[in-house]
């Protein structure tokens, strides 16, 4: 029977000199939770794992897309779209756009991330040359005017992705881990383009009804190791992968917990982990914010959360909130990184 295994992790200053590091950032662990389709095994100690395990969990994860993958990452979200649950319409206009990336890179965004077909239940395909009307412009226009931040084309068509990555994006974020578009993968590893591959159990249409896992921890691991595998052999060297466990993706609240707190699991397939919450409309539902502008708080929170477990890139709507409670979880986690006097 596979086994998985969960790294226990730690993020004091003070680490005890057999911890492992975990993905060469700013966690630690010296044990690991031993699991399989049954349950938990238990904990062992990091000398006990597999050496192939103990390599990956440990490994520094290489820079993608510009970005220093050994500490906490954000990318900004820019929804070029008339209809995202939470801004759509709000971006949809050019000068707005471009008005809004420069503003997200001013905030503290790291990479941005520029979607023009919105992936929230219940929504409909986009055409093609709708999308790319929608999105290549901006990011041209964004190159054009001297914009250096990342960019990620979040996209799950290989069309769209080529388009933006010509007009100057570095990154295809892909909701379907590149199985709705048989090109993407070529599209990609022709462009030599990294890639982020996110789990989701159905299409926007209809992924939130009586979505069902045997195991959604494993199964989403599982799912996402098979992508990996697919795209290595479509010519994606798995040193330009991303993985998302794809929170809100076909998912219930106790699916979304489940994934939360077993996060680190997929720090064992050898890639940086790029989390998506912000504003979603289960920390709406727990956290009692209705409405979607309302839950930032409950965004900040989760967001720590993924940090605590090592998650290197996360995509938020609220760029300068999150930043600055980043900068104080760093200070507070890790000594002469704060403005000490």
């Amino acid at each position: 029977m596979k086994l998985y295994y969960r790294p226990i992790v730690q993020t004091d200053a003070s680490r005890p000199a057999d911890a492992l590091p975990l993905a060469g950032g700013w966690g630690w662990f010296t044990h690991a939770e031993k699991l399989n389709r049954e349950g938990s095994l238990g904990l062992i100690p990091t000398r006990d794992l597999p050496e192939e395990v103990a390599f990956r969990l440990s490994a520094p994860r290489p820079p993608v897309a510009g970005l220093d993958l050994s500490r906490p990452q954000i990318m900004g979200i820019l929804n070029v779209t008339p209809d995202s649950f939470s801004d759509g319409g709000r971006f949809d206009a050019a000068q707005a756009a471009i008005a809004r990336a420069r503003d997200l890179a001013a905030a503290g965004a790291d990479i941005l991330d520029i979607g023009g077909e919105s992936t929230r239940p219940g929504a409909a395909e986009v055409p093609v040359a709708e999308e790319i009307a929608r999105t290549a412009p901006v990011i041209a226009a964004l190159r054009d005017g001297g914009y250096r931040t990342p960019v990620s084309i979040d996209t799950r068509k290989a069309a769209v992705a080529g388009a933006a990555l010509a007009a100057g994006a570095d990154l295809v974020n892909d909701v379907t881990a590149m199985d709705f578009d048989p090109a993407m993968a070529a599209t990609v590893a022709g462009q030599g383009a990294p890639v982020c591959l996110m789990h989701a159990q159905g299409d926007p249409a209809t992924m939130q009804i009586a979505p069902h896992y045997e195991d959604v921890l494993l199964d989403v691991y599982d799912y996402l190791e098979a992508r990996i595998a697919a795209a290595e052999a479509a010519g994606i060297p798995r040193d330009r992968i991303l993985t998302d466990p794809g929170i809100g993706f076909g998912k219930t609240i106790g699916h979304n917990l489940t994934l939360l707190r077993g996060l680190s699991l997929f720090h064992g397939l050898g890639c940086a982990i790029l989390l998506g919450v912000s504003r979603k409309g289960f920390i709406g539902r727990i956290g009692g914010a209705g409405e979607a502008r309302d839950r930032m708080p409950g965004t900040l929170a989760v967001t720590l959360a993924g940090i605590a477990q090592g998650a290197q890139i996360h995509r938020v709507h609220d760029v300068a909130e999150i930043a600055q409670g980043l900068r104080l979880w760093t200070a507070i986690n890790h000594k002469n990184e704060g403005n000490e006097q």
